[in-house]
């Protein structure tokens, strides 16, 4: 088990070491960062350290993978009708004995049609469609009742027009599980690049890169879960210059330029780093969930407007061999996507 946790810890290393100083945005894979499954965008969106077999949280922590997931199936649609775009996941898991536990997923990202128009702005009706898509194959094992590991390999392909890319990445993690209800999850994700691109002019060539830490905790004396997460750990500063000066530091009538001060920029780029969530049982097949995102409402806030941008919500369902979620993401002041997921444990039915 040792060995296995010091080769999965290299491959960490070796990932950041590669990656950390090669990219400072999403670029053009920017779809792979983006949850659409209702449970883990309602919790923030991240590699979620949960232990009970529910086969969302795989693509973003493939130490998650448990034989308990075996059999299963997800489906999850994501619609913004604001802006029309719609986007679909489809999962399955088996797990194989002596192997492991696998878990199989494709995504699809449409971002709906776009016309064609000229330089002066002529448009004869005609459109043309943007769309992404990745698959991924997924393994996980538990080495103990406190350790489990696992990895994905995937790949990322766009559609823009008669433009075409492709990529290729993996992700590791592991998770620790103590008896007092702490679950600890370290998270590689989306290390990589592109492979291959037919008339896109791509400057970054390198998958959006992540490595997270996340946490949490089941109360003991109330059925809530706790989590917290700190994001892009390779990554500190995460404040950009906004050339529109929303936040009002230029003084058009002194010309002077008020810089924040340092603790500002601290607690900014701390703040911009942290993920907080919750999950509440009520009863035995209800859950209530909601998380906080700072960085989204930093990026997309309007000043002296208030607004819910950052907040994620959701609720899950769970009847017999089958779970509805639910969520409602706030990313900014003009719409939020619905997630909608159907799990179906197909062992039961047998």
């Amino acid at each position: 088990m040792k060995r296995t946790i010091y080769i999965l810890g290299a491959m960490m290393l070796s990932f950041i070491a590669l990656q950390a100083n090669a990219q400072v945005s999403n670029g053009l894979y920017r779809a792979l960062t983006d949850a659409n499954s209702a449970r883990v965008v309602a919790l923030g969106g991240l590699s979620l350290p949960m232990h009970d077999g529910d086969l969302q949280t795989a693509v973003f922590n493939p130490s998650s993978i448990s034989p308990e997931m075996n059999n299963q199936i997800t489906m999850s649609y994501v619609g913004d009708f604001n802006v029309g775009t719609h986007f679909g996941t489809v999962q399955y898991s088996h797990t194989f004995d002596k192997v492991g536990s696998f878990a199989a997923s494709v995504q699809y990202y449409n971002y709906g049609n776009f016309q064609y128009a000229e330089a002066d702005g002529y448009t004869d009706g005609s459109t043309f469609n943007v769309s992404d898509y990745a698959i991924t194959l997924g393994w996980g094992r538990e080495l103990t009742d406190k350790w489990s590991i696992g990895a994905n390999l995937k790949y990322a392909g766009v559609q823009y027009e008669t433009g075409r890319a492709g990529a290729i990445g993996v992700d590791v993690a592991a998770t620790y599980w103590s008896y007092s209800n702490w679950a600890l999850t370290l998270a590689a994700r989306n290390a990589g690049r592109q492979i291959f691109a037919q008339e896109l002019n791509v400057e970054n060539k390198w998958l959006p890169f992540s490595l997270d830490f996340i946490a949490s905790k089941k109360l003991n004396h109330l059925p809530l879960t706790i989590i917290l997460g700190y994001k892009d750990i390779q990554h500190w500063n995460k404040i950009y210059d906004d050339p529109l000066d929303l936040s009002g530091y230029y003084d058009p009538i002194t010309g002077q330029y008020n810089e924040p001060s340092k603790a500002a920029k601290f607690f900014t780029n701390l703040g911009c780093h942290l993920i907080i969530g919750g999950e509440l049982n009520i009863g035995k097949n209800f859950f209530v969930r909601a998380a906080y995102n700072y960085e989204t409402y930093h990026n997309m806030r309007v000043p002296k407007k208030r607004s819910l941008v950052g907040f994620s919500v959701g609720v899950g369902v769970r009847i017999k061999g089958f779970e509805i979620d639910y969520a409602r993401s706030r990313d900014n002041i003009v719409g939020s996507p619905n997630f909608l997921t159907l799990r179906i444990d197909l062992s039961k039915f047998k």
